[in-house]
């Protein structure tokens, strides 16, 4: 019982010692997933400040846009005014509509039409020439007060226009940036939290063991105790018994020696000390 008192409680130690173990490693887990947490979170605020600057650069972009779609209306008017009035155009010159209409023609028949090389070449110089001439009357068009101020209008909203549209796409592509970022995290805590989840388990298994071992050592030893105890009343009993044997061994020589004694017989020095013992003397 002693060997299994023992036992258990080397199973006790070497259990309680994996129980700190795995307290050590459940502890460092935590304190990584915490880290990875925080920066994740770090991260979600990058993409929520972005995602602001997008809309906030969104709204400017359209309110450019918008100014751009009516500058265009009032220079298209302006122009269409404008070649609606023969006097305003000198003899033999074809408005920019008529122009515009001519080069939609022959772009549609070059991309649909299939042609020989030549004649495919000579309907390109024909397209290259009517572009520069919408361009140069364009150009022309604007020299006008009013329409080059509008034309001008119109140049610097769509370049406004087109520095928030950046901005919405650059701003996008941080947000989504951190987005993935906060998520790759994410993903790793939570692998990370299973694997102290699992150490916890662990932890919690192997100090369940080590009580119940612990329970098993102080049962042994409480029993060994109890053996200890049932022995030394055997051996007292023991004893009694043979000091009991012994008086009564002791009771009947001195009564013997004592009948001697009253029969008149001498008795020796080792008879006398022997009804001394015994309370004859």
């Amino acid at each position: 019982m002693n060997n299994d008192a023992e036992k258990h409680r080397r199973l006790r130690d070497d259990l309680n010692k994996q129980t700190k173990e795995w307290v050590v490693k459940r502890d460092a887990l935590n304190t990584q997933v915490r880290t990875l947490i925080e920066d994740a979170s770090k991260h979600r605020d990058t993409r929520d400040e972005h995602n602001v600057k997008v809309r906030e650069s969104k709204d400017s972009r359209d309110e450019w846009n918008k100014k751009v779609t009516e500058l265009n209306d009032k220079v298209s008017a302006l122009r269409k005014d404008r070649d609606a009035v023969p006097e305003k155009r000198a003899e033999g010159d074809v408005p920019i509509k008529q122009l515009k209409k001519q080069l939609r023609d022959l772009e549609f028949t070059q991309q649909t039409k299939p042609l020989e090389k030549k004649k495919e070449d000579d309907l390109l110089k024909q397209i290259s020439l009517l572009a520069r001439q919408i361009e140069e009357k364009e150009k022309a068009s604007e020299q006008g007060g009013e329409v080059k101020e509008l034309v001008r209008q119109l140049r610097e909203a769509k370049a406004q226009a087109e520095v928030f549209h950046k901005a919405v796409s650059e701003h996008a592509r941080a947000a989504q940036a951190s987005h993935d970022d906060m998520i790759r995290l994410y993903d790793e805590a939570d692998k990370l939290r299973k694997e102290a989840d699992g150490a916890q388990e662990k932890f919690i298994e192997c100090k369940t063991q080590a009580d119940e071992e612990h329970k098993k050592h102080i049962e042994q030893i409480k029993s060994v105790h109890e053996m200890d105890k049932d022995v030394g009343a055997i051996k007292n009993k023991k004893a009694k018994d043979r000091r009991k044997k012994v008086d009564n061994e002791s009771k009947k020589e001195a009564e013997e020696i004592f009948e001697r004694f009253k029969a008149g017989e001498k008795l020796s020095t080792e008879d006398l000390m022997a009804l001394q013992k015994s309370g004859y003397l």
